[in-house]
C-alpha cells in the first residue's frame, strides 16, 4: 500500500493574536523523509497540527491522496501518526503497558500486535527497558516510547514535532536512524525541527520563518539557491531583511 501524500494551498492561520502562518504552500510528497526547519515561533508546530487535522485553516485548504486516490481529512486521520513536541505519555505506565494501550486504541488484533511490539521494542533497543515506567526514562528513550506508539499502527503519514529537542547527540542520530529505519514507500514522514544541521537529514526541506514558507525542496538545491552554505544562513539573511 502506498504512502500518503498531502498539500497545503495558501493556508493562513492565527492562534489567539498571533499570525501562526501567511499563505503558507507546501507539497509533502508520499514515501519521502521531509523537513520543517525553522526557528522558534517560525509556525512549525502549527503546520504539523493542521497536517494532523487537529486544526482547521483559516484560509486556505490541506489535502491528502494515495496513488492518485483522494482523501477526506476524517480518513487521513485514521492512517496518520501524530507524536507531539510536548510530554504525551503516562509517567506511570511502563513501556510495554503504553504499547498495550495503544493497541486497545488502534483496536490491534493480538495476533498482529505481538509480533509488531516485539519488532519495535528491538529495533528502538528498548527490549531490555519494557517494563520501567515511562517517567523513569531518559529524554532519548521517552522519545523512542513515543516513536513506538506511533509506529505500532503503521500510519501512512507519521508526523513528528520535534523530536530531537532535550535529547543528547547520541539519542538524536538513534531517533533519526530509527525514522529513516521505517521510512519507505509505506510511509510519508514529517519532521519538525529547528536544529539546523538536521534539515541535511531529510530528503526534502520546508523553510518557515515567521509564518511564511521561504522555500522547498532538496536540501542542497534550497542552499543553493539562497547562496549559502548551511541553513542557517538563511535565516540571518532573512532576519536582516
Amino acid at each position: 500500500m502506498p504512502a500518503l501524500r498531502a498539500q497545503v494551498r495558501g493556508v493562513s492561520k492565527k492562534m489567539g493574536r498571533a499570525q501562526a502562518l501567511r499563505q503558507v504552500d507546501a507539497l509533502f510528497d508520499a514515501g519521502k523523509v521531509h523537513g520543517i526547519i525553522g526557528p522558534n515561533g517560525a509556525g512549525k508546530t502549527t503546520l504539523i497540527r493542521l497536517l494532523a487535522g487537529l486544526l482547521h485553516p483559516d484560509t486556505g485548504s490541506v489535502s491528502y491522496s494515495e496513488g492518485g486516490q483522494k482523501f477526506s481529512s476524517a480518513q487521513a486521520k485514521r492512517v496518520t501518526g501524530y507524536f507531539p513536541q510536548e510530554p504525551s505519555l503516562y509517567p506511570d505506565l511502563t513501556c510495554e503497558e503504553h504499547l498495550e494501550f495503544f493497541r486497545d486504541l488502534y483496536a490491534l488484533p493480538q495476533e498482529e500486535f505481538e509480533p509488531r511490539a516485539r519488532e519495535l521494542l528491538q529495533a528502538t533497543g528498548m527490549e531490555p527497558f519494557k517494563d520501567r515506567a515511562a517517567g523513569k526514562l531518559s529524554g532519548g528513550m521517552y522519545k523512542k516510547l513515543g516513536l513506538m506508539c506511533v509506529l505500532l499502527n503503521r500510519p501512512k503519514l507519521l508526523l513528528l514535532d520535534e523530536p530531537t529537542v532535550g535529547v543528547d547527540p547520541v539519542s538524536r542520530q538513534e531517533l533519526w536512524d530509527l525514522v529513516y529505519g521505517f521510512a519507505g514507500e509505506n510511509m510519508t514522514v514529517v519532521v519538525s525541527t529547528s536544529y539546523m544541521d538536521e534539515a541535511g537529514r531529510c530528503a526534502q526541506v520546508h523553510v518557515l520563518s515567521d509564518g511564511q514558507m521561504l522555500a522547498s525542496g532538496a536540501p542542497q538545491a534550497v542552499m543553493r539557491q539562497f547562496g549559502v552554505n548551511d541553513f542557517a544562513e538563511i535565516f540571518l539573511n532573512h532576519e536582516r531583511k
